[in-house]
């Protein structure tokens, strides 16, 4: 093939039918017609000479070479994203774009304090933040769809070595009752204490559950003699339950700073006992990071770390400035930092 036989509009096309599963839906996401939505598909076949979608069902479904082209598309654009985004830089933070990922609790309760304050000192500088779950948001990392992320579940095993992840921060979770609950009067519970209590929890296929399930585990507390009454699928529908007298929870300590501020809920130590996990910082050392990027990892990131960390993340992003900046310039000059 001496010309491609695909432009960057057919590639477009091809990934928005895939993502909304038919052409109509395409079109009207991409603000154009079905028809000429259905001609490019149609020219792109022709130009390829296999056909990218099998037309029997309702839903547009992709064939084998459909597949492999939505692939290798999408890494297409993802660059092409990339390099309007360093083309942007040469404004020198008078613009672009930071795009921040995070898995659901630092992404409800952290991550926005951090963005606004952010935006306070960069207010021409659009920012994106995209809440998923671990899993999902590591790989928007090494894909070089999100510029960083600060996670607490755990990271892929096929994506350690092409991720830097540093630990950037302990997030304490804790136990919280109905204020009218007995045990909000005492200042300690015991271990036997909370198999007597009625427990709200997240579905059991949630991170921060088989967290807390780990960490009670090694404080030989058998997580398995919880009654759980209730599995609810948010933080805040299981706050609002707690509150109104359904039974008790493990939370997020950042999630609750509002509630107990207010007294509305109880946080009930435990004794001998602290809940805690590793909050993560990731990014892929081998993609463009935004002057954005830099910026918000310089300024921003170091100010919520935990102390112990916060010099190592503050080094790690000036490192990875430097190294970035001589990639630029001397693409071997890098391997000697």
């Amino acid at each position: 093939m001496s010309d491609l036989p695909f432009t960057l509009d057919q590639l477009r096309i091809l990934k928005a039918i895939a993502v909304e599963g038919s052409f109509k839906r395409a079109a009207d996401s991409l603000y154009v017609s079905q028809p000429a939505v259905s001609l490019q598909v149609q020219n792109l076949e022709r130009q390829l000479d296999v056909p990218l979608f099998d037309r029997g069902g309702r839903r547009a479904q992709l064939t084998e070479a459909g597949h492999l082209l939505l692939s290798y598309g999408e890494k297409i654009l993802s660059l092409c994203q990339e390099t309007c985004r360093a083309i942007e830089d040469l404004q020198n933070l008078q613009g672009g774009t930071l795009i921040v990922g995070a898995s659901q609790t630092t992404g409800t309760y952290l991550l926005p304090r951090m963005i606004g304050m952010f935006r306070q000192k960069y207010p021409d500088v659009a920012v994106q933040l995209h809440v998923h779950s671990t899993r999902r948001t590591a790989w928007s990392v090494a894909n070089g769809q999100v510029d960083l992320a600060i996670i607490g579940g755990e990271i892929p095993g096929e994506l350690t070595e092409s991720l830097e992840i540093i630990p950037y921060a302990e997030d304490e979770l804790a136990l919280i009752l109905p204020v009218f609950h007995p045990f909000a009067k005492q200042e300690t519970i015991q271990k036997e204490d909370l198999y007597k209590l009625q427990f709200i929890a997240l579905d059991s296929q949630s991170t921060i559950r088989k967290v807390i399930d780990q960490v009670l585990s090694r404080s030989e507390i058998d997580t398995r003699r919880f009654k759980v009454e209730m599995e609810l699928n948010s933080i805040e529908a299981i706050k609002n339950a707690v509150q109104s007298g359904l039974g008790a929870a493990f939370v997020s300590t950042s999630a609750i700073a509002k509630e107990l501020q207010m007294g509305v809920l109880h946080c009930t130590p435990i004794e001998g006992v602290i809940v805690k996990r590793t909050l993560w910082l990731i990014f892929n050392p081998n993609r463009y990071r935004s002057k954005a990027a830099e910026a918000f990892s310089q300024e921003i990131l170091p100010q919520f770390a935990t102390p112990e960390w916060n010099e190592d993340v503050l080094k790690l992003a000036q490192k990875k400035l430097l190294v970035n900046v001589l990639d630029a310039a001397i693409p071997d000059a890098a391997d000697d930092i």
